[in-house]
Formats: structure tokens, C-alpha cells, sequence
């Protein structure tokens, strides 16, 4: 897994690791000048958890299950300047969080640095930079403000959920579905039983967290009769019978694991979510991620049908 072709990299933005509301209001109100003066001014100063800062937290955490071969690997893009990245990095330490790479440019665009450190994932909680990647093609979502605190210490499991149409696979089933109602999407769906959707915008993320929880089975489970996963990946869908098919075609398709379905054939999804109680929830409809936002971290996926109109950011 030390293989950088297999390595899951995240890269997070620093107001979406860190509670900078604060100071992005000072930026929004004052200008940049004010912003930077303040951060070097309260360099030493550390910052508090952002929303992304238990998820990140707990992937990091789980190099330890696997010395000397570092599965993941956290980068941080952001447009602030070199002399504000020290209170970041700073903060890292502070958290205890093992971040030693990233790029920071000083209010250009971090667009270009997402291909080239290799990034499966990328968290930001600017819209204009999420929207950006997801129109080229890579892996962005859009960090939802959130007061969330991580108090599930005693446990380092890292639970994960995904919607499933427009994030994990494409949003064919969904366009077909508001052009011609339940009746056409189950018609469609019934027909391409078989046919695995094309790949959504975290297809890549989805493929190597399973690669992982086949290692870590193989590596821990094994011989241990109380192995408990290091990872749960959860599929939180409105779908529901028969369209349950294709979507476990295309999730076998794209290497699946040991992923828990929740089909709610079109049930509120809050009760669900609450129960698992995710790290971080990937959708790509801001009407469900609204209604979760302040119970858990979510996060935009702003990809497809969706978010051509007024639910874009």
C-alpha cells in the first residue's frame, strides 16, 4: 500500500480542517491584508476542529493498524499565503495530526495541485474551487458549516456513508427519474439490471477504501475471531426494491467490500444516518444534507442533475 498509485490521499483545505469562520468573516469584511496580519499574529495561537477534523482525524489514525506502509495520507491545498500555513501546520501538531505536505499559493487557484498529488478526495468549503473539480472530472465535495464535535473517542473505527446515485455512480437514473417519474426510473433501471452505472465523482474514493478493508481483513481478521473493521462503509440511498439490482451490479463492479446497504425507498434519511452516526456523509442534494448538517459532518457533492439548478452552491 506504500505504492503511491494505491495510497488514498485526501487533500483538505484549511477552512474546512479547521474552524475558520472567524477569520474567513475578517477576510469577507476586511480584505486579505487583515486576514494574514491576524493569522501571523495569532500563529501560535491553535486552531480549533474544523468539520472535516474527525474524518481526517480517524483515516489518519489508521496508518498505525499498518506500520511502514502509510495507506493514507492527508495533503493540504489552500489559498492562503506561506506565512499563514504556519499556524496551520502549527494546529496539525497541536491535533496531533501527522499533515506534512501541502501546497499553499497565496490566493491562486489550488485546481491544478488536486492531479498532482494524486488525490482521491478533495474537501474544501469554498464552492467556486469544489464546483471547479467536479466539472473536471475529480473527486471534490463541499464542506457544510457545522458546530459537530468527534465524541467517540473510545472507538477508532471510521464509519463513512455515501449516497449513492450522482456520488458513488453517475446521475442517469436520476435525470430519468425527473423526466419521467418513479414509473421511468424503475423502468430503466429494470432494463439495465445488468448494466453497471458509469462511475460518479467518488468512484475512486469508494474502490480504494474497499482495497483497504480487503488488507485490513486479510492482514487482521484472518486469524483474529473478534476482528472488528477498521472501516464501515455505509450506502444511504432513497432508492428501493426493484432498483436495488443494478445498483449491487455496479457496486460489485467497482470492487465492493463490505459495504451496508440502507435502501429507504424514499424514507427521510436523517433517522437512518443518525443511527450510524458517520464521520462524514457524502450526498449529492443539499434538501438532505440541510436537514443532517448540524448533526453530523456533511458534505456537497456537486455533481449532476441536481445541481444545474437551485441547489447548486
Amino acid at each position: 500500500m506504500a505504492n503511491p498509485n494505491e495510497q488514498l490521499v485526501v487533500a483538505v483545505s484549511s477552512r474546512a480542517l479547521f474552524d475558520l469562520e472567524q477569520e474567513h468573516r475578517l477576510f469577507e469584511e476586511q480584505g486579505y491584508a487583515a486576514f494574514r496580519d491576524y493569522q501571523v499574529k495569532m500563529k501560535d495561537e491553535p486552531l480549533a476542529p474544523g468539520v472535516a477534523f474527525p474524518f481526517v482525524k480517524r483515516l489518519l489514525g489508521l496508518n498505525k493498524l499498518f506500520p511502514g506502509s502509510e495507506p493514507f495520507r492527508v495533503v493540504a491545498l489552500s489559498r492562503n499565503s506561506p506565512e499563514t500555513a504556519r499556524r496551520f501546520f502549527s494546529s496539525c501538531r497541536h491535533h496531533q495530526l501527522p499533515i506534512h505536505a501541502g501546497a499553499f499559493t497565496s490566493g491562486q487557484s489550488t485546481f491544478p495541485f488536486i492531479s498532482a498529488f494524486r488525490v482521491s478526495l478533495f474537501l474544501s468549503a469554498n464552492p467556486a474551487n469544489v464546483t471547479q473539480a467536479i466539472e473536471a472530472g475529480l473527486p471534490g465535495g463541499l464542506v457544510l458549516p457545522s458546530a459537530v464535535k468527534d465524541v467517540d473517542d473510545d472507538d477508532p473505527t471510521l464509519r463513512i456513508a455515501f449516497d449513492f446515485d450522482g456520488v458513488l455512480a453517475d446521475d442517469e437514473a436520476e435525470r430519468r427519474y425527473q423526466a419521467e417519474g418513479l414509473k421511468g426510473f424503475t423502468a430503466l433501471e429494470l432494463e439495465k439490471a445488468a448494466t453497471p452505472h458509469s462511475p460518479g465523482p467518488l468512484r475512486g474514493l469508494f474502490e480504494k477504501l474497499s482495497r483497504f478493508q480487503r488488507l485490513d481483513y486479510e492482514q487482521r481478521g484472518r486469524t483474529d475471531p473478534y476482528f472488528k473493521p477498521a472501516i464501515r462503509i455505509s450506502i444511504v440511498t432513497s432508492r428501493g426494491a426493484p432498483s436495488e439490482e443494478r445498483l449491487i451490479t455496479t457496486l460489485k463492479s467497482f470492487g465492493m467490500s463490505a459495504a451496508e446497504l440502507f435502501l429507504l425507498d424514499g424514507l427521510d434519511k436523517k433517522d437512518i444516518l443518525q443511527a450510524i452516526r458517520p464521520h462524514i456523509f457524502f450526498d449529492d442534494q443539499l434538501r438532505h444534507l440541510e436537514k443532517i448538517q448540524t448533526l453530523m459532518p456533511s458534505v456537497l457533492v456537486p455533481f449532476g442533475v441536481h445541481n444545474q439548478h437551485k441547489n447548486a452552491p
